[in-house]
């Protein structure tokens, strides 16, 4: 069983539906969850109400896209916790349908932002408190469209393979300083906007945000010492 016990774990996107997986996989192991969302209505909706994160943080109203929030972020965990053990970067966005020709440069821009952008910046604020305790893990999240970008899907994939390239660049720098830095690569998730988007889809191929979020604790722990820089697909049955 994937060990997080006194480790402490922020989770971006949080309310996203790969986000509340793997803080539900987290807490299961045992860690502590920095549950971190870009609207605090929404995490207040989501976990506060119910009192399910009451050994949490919560921190809503953080924008990603910049780099004075995802300052914010660590020092407000660091504050709370006085260490970070560990980061999942759930926090992403998917626009498609157009060939290159056709597609806006607005669409390339959003792409970058919301899938590249908040990635390194979460990574960049984090890393040197990881580097101080000399020890952490972070796991981004990329897509099986990193590998070979389908039609249609220029902009999207082109970024989901920046993301790959940054995770192995900063595995790269850190692996002789106690930091490992992982990606793991979906496959179509089984969420309910997938469901409604696609509803001829055969969703028995795709993988379930549970599923995905379970290799994501097993990244995080120290069962995983010995691996970083890996690009783990986690594609279900497609």
């Amino acid at each position: 069983m994937t060990d997080l016990n006194g480790k402490v774990v922020v989770v971006t996107g949080a309310v996203g539906n790969l986000g509340r997986a793997t803080i539900d996989a987290v807490r299961a192991a045992g860690g502590t969850a920095v549950a971190v969302d870009r609207s605090q209505e929404r995490l207040d909706a989501t976990f506060g109400a119910a009192g399910d994160l009451a050994d949490a943080l919560l921190l809503g109203d953080v924008d990603l896209a910049q780099e004075q929030g995802a300052q914010a972020m660590v020092e407000a965990a660091v504050d709370r916790f006085g260490r970070i053990d560990g980061l999942v970067n759930t926090v992403g966005g998917f626009r498609g349908g157009k060939t290159l020709g056709e597609e806006d440069l607005d669409t390339w821009d959003a792409m970058m932002t919301v899938n590249l952008r908040t990635t390194l910046l979460a990574c960049r604020a984090v890393v040197p408190v990881m580097l101080g305790q000399s020890s952490g893990a972070i796991v981004n999240v990329s897509s099986g469209a990193a590998h070979a970008g389908p039609a249609r899907l220029a902009a999207y994939s082109a970024s989901k393979a920046a993301v790959l390239r940054l995770t192995e660049s900063l595995a790269s720098e850190t692996k002789t300083q106690g930091v490992r830095v992982n990606a793991v690569l979906p496959g179509t998730i089984d969420t309910p906007q997938n469901r409604a988007a696609m509803p001829k889809a055969d969703t028995s191929k795709w993988v379930p945000p549970q599923d995905i979020a379970t290799v994501i604790a097993f990244l995080l722990s120290d069962a995983a010492r010995a691996v970083t820089g890996a690009a783990v697909p986690v594609l279900g049955r497609a």
